[in-house]
């Protein structure tokens, strides 16, 4: 939490304790009274770190940064998207990239699905990284509006890397996963995905579509599936555009695809 002093042109920084939910123990007044409150978060088991805003009087609150944490302390990573694909298994069914936005910066980070046949009367739904309602809106309009049949299984969603999903653009993504690891076919390893789902199924455009494409270009991806009416302000070497006006139009692509041969399959 930082706090500015116009007068004397200095800045006063004030540590405050954190409760188990994230939020600032004790009363609100501490958070209202300053001029910025940053997170820095991170997760034991990784060695980055995000800056994130949650209150700037001078600025948006969107923005992040990452830091990677090394021997001599904390570098800054230019190009988060490189850190959040490093480890990328192309081959491995209910995997896709989604190209999202934090800010007026583009991110890209991989969408990790497992559904998996159960025999508990309530099929387990666990999520990480991600909000676990929209996870069970989805799940909802891929049986109603999809004929996809969730109910026997179990769905566990992960966000690689310990990022956090913040924007519904991710919606087309998750259910790409979905899709993927139930049918067992892995996705295009050159595609990314984004696009908000309705309730009745419809893809929706979102922001700085321009921005994603963009983004997914510089790393070598060369084919995205994304909102009917973002298709046409692609960059010009994303040619492999798949513009999708409802959501029965992404399952039936992928239940279609064909599975890759393997290196001891004969052809």
């Amino acid at each position: 939490m930082i706090r500015y002093a116009k007068q004397t042109g200095t800045a006063m920084v004030l540590v405050g304790h954190v409760t188990k939910e994230g939020q600032i123990a004790g009363p609100r007044v501490v958070e209202h009274m300053v001029d910025a409150v940053l997170y820095f978060e991170g997760e034991r088991g990784h060695h980055y770190r995000i800056l994130r805003t949650v209150k700037n009087r001078f600025g948006p609150t969107d923005e992040i940064g990452v830091f990677e944490m090394g021997d001599s302390g904390l570098r800054e990573v230019a190009n988060p998207s490189e850190l959040f694909l490093g480890e990328r298994n192309d081959k491995a069914p209910g995997a896709a990239v989604f190209a999202g936005m934090e800010g007026t910066r583009p991110v890209l980070v991989e969408v990790q699905a497992l559904v998996a046949p159960t025999s508990l009367g309530t099929p387990r739904r666990a999520v990480i990284g991600w909000d676990s309602a929209r996870l069970s809106m989805i799940l909802a309009v891929l049986e109603a509006h999809c004929g996809v049949k969730l109910g026997n299984h179990d769905v566990y969603l992960n966000i690689a890397g310990g990022y956090r999903i913040t924007e519904p653009a991710a919606d087309l993504a998750v259910a790409a996963a979905l899709i993927s690891s139930l049918v067992g076919l892995a996705l295009p390893v050159d595609c990314v995905y984004f696009g908000e789902v309705s309730l009745s199924g419809a893809v929706r455009p979102v922001t700085h579509p321009a921005q994603r494409l963009k983004e997914a270009s510089k790393l070598g991806f060369s084919r995205a599936v994304l909102p009917a009416g973002s298709a046409e302000i692609a960059p010009g070497n994303v040619n492999g555009l798949k513009g999708l006006e409802s959501l029965p139009d992404l399952v039936a692509d992928i239940a279609g695809m064909k599975p890759e041969p393997g290196p001891n399959d004969d052809g």
